[in-house]
């Protein structure tokens, strides 16, 4: 009775776990598009002329925050999918160019890269493991969802950048 009862407990563990985690690839691919709307309206509501601002000498500025995003989406999502990034590591924080326009456009472009590879994995690609930075192993549907959380955390950091240049963030975007 009491091997029944653990049993269970842990068959209802299982299933909740694979409810939590077991996202498809259209609810994936739908926050991602919400990611991408709400870094469009980060990226927009920075004034042009501020794209350069630093809150400290020794802090990213803007728009390296908001590049530095992209270059993780691109590598991430390279990693993930065993194929080689349009870009090499930290190319675009280095960008000559750091406009309004260009930063935005590379950053939209990486969003588009990370969801065009999410749209060809199946679900068995998705649960399939890989070895990220050579020490982490995991899925390739956990390494999407950690460069979820870390575009997250870049984008959240600019806040403070855009109260700084007199400007108000975006309203947060759950839904």
């Amino acid at each position: 009775m009491k091997a029944l009862k653990i049993f269970q407990i842990l068959l209802v563990c299982l299933c909740m776990s694979a409810i939590s985690f077991g996202q498809s690839t259209d609810e994936a691919l739908k926050e991602w598009e919400r990611a991408k709307a709400y870094t469009k309206e980060y990226l927009d509501v920075m004034p042009a002329g501020s794209y350069g601002l630093k809150p400290t000498p020794e802090m990213r500025s803007f728009a390296e925050q908001m590049l530095h995003l992209a270059d993780a989406n691109y590598g991430f999502t390279a990693t993930i999918t065993g194929e080689k990034a349009p870009y090499g590591f930290g190319a675009l924080e280095k960008s000559q160019d750091q406009s309004k326009e260009a930063v935005t456009k590379m950053v939209m472009d990486s969003y588009d890269y990370v969801m065009a590879a999410l749209k060809k994995m199946t679900p068995a690609e998705l649960d399939g493991n890989i070895k990220f930075m050579n020490r982490f192993e995991m899925t390739r549907r956990v390494a999407f969802e950690k460069d979820f959380e870390h575009q997250t955390h870049h984008r959240g950091q600019t806040t403070v950048y855009i109260r700084l240049a007199g400007a108000k963030p975006p309203q947060e975007k759950l839904f």
